[in-house]
């Protein structure tokens, strides 16, 4: 890619807040033709509007996997490859686990581990077919060690994160990158309603964290860069002890 070509960039979850920051920051960089993948056609548009005319989208649903990989190749044909796909699909939900909704609660492992696996997958496969590209997965450190007062969300999240690093060490030695984000609480559209937690930071940081770190080496970063820290000691934690905390 010449430097006067614009980015090619696929944001599957095409109306995600962090999602469009990401696309947004890396704008400021230089020129970006974007493509939108999402299943809410009008927010879809809006978003598309808001990014400007070149921006294409198309419909995609995170519980119909059979098509994930027809709606994606579709979306590199057209676009003619791309360079930097960001996945930002999930769902918030369950967060009384056991005495949840039920069909909240499998929704939620559903959406955001079977859905959002199968996208994953689906991209993999386009960018090794190019042999080349980056894709960013919007994770969280809810997946980190998983808390008993969100451990449907946290646990689906978790097996996503694990999918993602074991299938970037798949592509080791190949022209495709992974790199894992995980922020902590982010304001959102999403987290409306819910007390913040500690370190809470803004959908603007987490984009320029990610864009700073494809312009570099990482393949997992934290977001802010202190809950590294915080996860690690939390990580190793007695469980006896962990269960005991306000989290």
């Amino acid at each position: 890619m010449s430097a006067s070509e614009p980015r090619r960039v696929l944001l599957i979850g095409g109306t995600s807040e962090i999602g469009l920051a990401i696309v947004r920051r890396l704008a400021v960089d230089g020129p970006v033709r974007t493509f939108l993948l999402g299943r809410d056609r009008d927010g879809l548009a809006r978003a598309a509007a808001s990014l400007g005319p070149d921006t294409e989208y198309e419909l995609v649903d995170a519980d119909a996997v059979d098509a994930h990989e027809a709606t994606v190749a579709r979306a590199f044909e057209r676009s003619g490859g791309f360079d930097v796909v960001v996945l930002a699909v999930g769902v918030l939900g369950a967060q009384a686990g056991l005495d949840a909704d039920r069909s909240t609660a499998i929704e939620v492992m559903r959406v955001n581990f079977l859905g959002a696996g199968s996208l994953l997958l689906a991209a993999l496969e386009a960018l090794r077919r190019q042999d080349s590209g980056a894709l960013v997965l919007l994770s969280t450190v809810a997946g980190e060690r998983v808390r008993a007062s969100n451990a449907i969300y946290g646990a689906a999240r978790a097996g996503l994160d694990g999918l993602a690093q074991g299938l970037a060490d798949s592509l080791a030695g190949t022209g495709v990158r992974v790199l894992v984000v995980r922020p902590g609480f982010v304001r959102t559209r999403m987290t409306a309603g819910l007390k913040p937690a500690p370190f809470a930071t803004s959908a603007d940081t987490v984009a320029a964290a990610t864009v700073r770190a494809l312009a570099g080496r990482e393949h997992t970063i934290w977001v802010p860069r202190v809950l590294r820290y915080v996860f690690a000691v939390l990580r190793h934690l007695p469980r006896s002890i962990y269960r005991r905390l306000p989290l």
